[in-house]
């Protein structure tokens, strides 16, 4: 596996986030909560998170989830045909106390390069879990 990372882009802001924002009139209470998120942060790119076995193992889970719901077929490339290209996402997932969760790597297709009805013949389209679906609604009697 290889990420590629694209190092002609200069890697400098132009509009630093930190020039406009400041915690420093927060609540003590709220400065620990907001330093928690602060100090852990995901890799930018494949090669910086083999270097992390917590990573490492995120991907070997992604991996074995694909491969279990069937997500791909291996197939010789037809020629004149080029491949898609892929690149590992990285999230760190916290529960409401501010605690590490797990570490979460999600492979996904540079689908921008894909051409319907060529390249593939289905779209996937995410289903949200009940869990996760929040109503707000009053029955009046």
């Amino acid at each position: 596996m290889h990420d590629y990372f694209d190092t002609s882009k200069t890697q400098r802001c132009k509009y630093p986030l930190a020039n406009s924002l400041s915690y420093s009139k927060l609540k003590p209470a709220y400065q620990s909560y907001l330093s928690k998120f602060s100090t852990l942060t995901g890799p930018q790119n494949f090669k910086q998170a083999v270097k992390d076995e917590r990573w490492v193992e995120a991907m070997k889970l992604e991996i074995q989830s694909l491969e279990a719901n069937n997500t791909w077929t291996i197939v010789d490339l037809p020629k004149g045909k080029n491949t898609i290209g892929s690149k590992w996402i990285y999230k760190i997932k916290y529960l409401t106390n501010s605690e590490v969760e797990r570490f979460k790597a999600r492979l996904v297709a540079k689908g921008y390069s894909q051409q319907e009805g060529l390249d593939y013949h289905e779209t996937y389209s995410p289903v949200e879990k009940m869990v996760t679906v929040r109503s707000d609604c009053c029955s009046s009697i």
